[in-house]
């Protein structure tokens, strides 16, 4: 076993320890979220096993996933724009609970990672502009997202990556534009997320 893999498999295990209950209590005051933690179970699908993370291996990557979208902000993007950087693209949109509990902790690694050669996109499967950029604001969010609803190319360039039908889900995407690891599920807290950010951007 690596010593990447040990500290991720020891970062599932404190999460596990933690339990859904810490890990719902980060993000208070909000009424979907407040929902989600009472069980209703409305306004999100749900990943059919729970959270799940699965770490691929250099050697068993696929090729690097090219992508064109339209940002929130209005703005054009494309995977060129993050060539060369280690990128986390998380799947979200307003109405789904878990996106908003998960959200701080998404900006807290964003955070970590400041001034390194990382970057972040969101992609937002349902809103229009107005609706994402609130929610940006409403939970510290500072990086931008593509609006699937403008350009719906950008969903069906990451649809042989992972099942989107069960949001939220995370990639990490090595320099050279590949999955390196994918978390389907609610990130409760950063520490998984940051140490497969790491790992990646330690790579060779």
């Amino acid at each position: 076993m690596s010593r990447g893999s040990s500290r991720v498999r020891a970062a599932a295990g404190v999460l596990l320890s933690l339990g859904l209950v810490a890990g719902l209590a980060a993000c208070t005051g909000d009424p979907l979220a407040d929902q989600y933690r009472e069980g209703d179970n409305k306004g999100f699908v749900a990943a059919a096993n729970g959270f799940e993370v699965v770490e691929i291996k250099a050697a068993d990557r696929t090729e690097p996933i090219e992508f064109e979208g339209v940002l929130d902000t209005g703005d054009k993007t494309s995977s060129a724009d993050y060539a060369g950087d280690v990128t986390v693209v998380n799947f979200w949109y307003a109405g789904c609970a878990p996106c908003r509990v998960e959200a701080p902790e998404l900006a807290k690694v964003y955070d970590a990672f400041e001034g390194q050669d990382v970057k972040f996109l969101g992609v937002n499967l349902y809103d229009g502009a107005e609706a994402s950029q609130a929610f940006a604001k409403k939970f510290g969010v500072q990086y931008p997202s593509a609006l699937t609803t403008v350009d719906g190319s950008i969903k069906l360039a990451f649809a042989g990556a992972t099942p989107l039908n069960a949001v939220p889900v995370t990639l990490v995407l090595d320099k050279e534009g590949r999955v390196a690891a994918r978390l389907i599920g609610q990130i409760e807290e950063p520490t998984i997320l940051e140490t497969l950010v790491r790992e990646t951007l330690e790579e060779s």
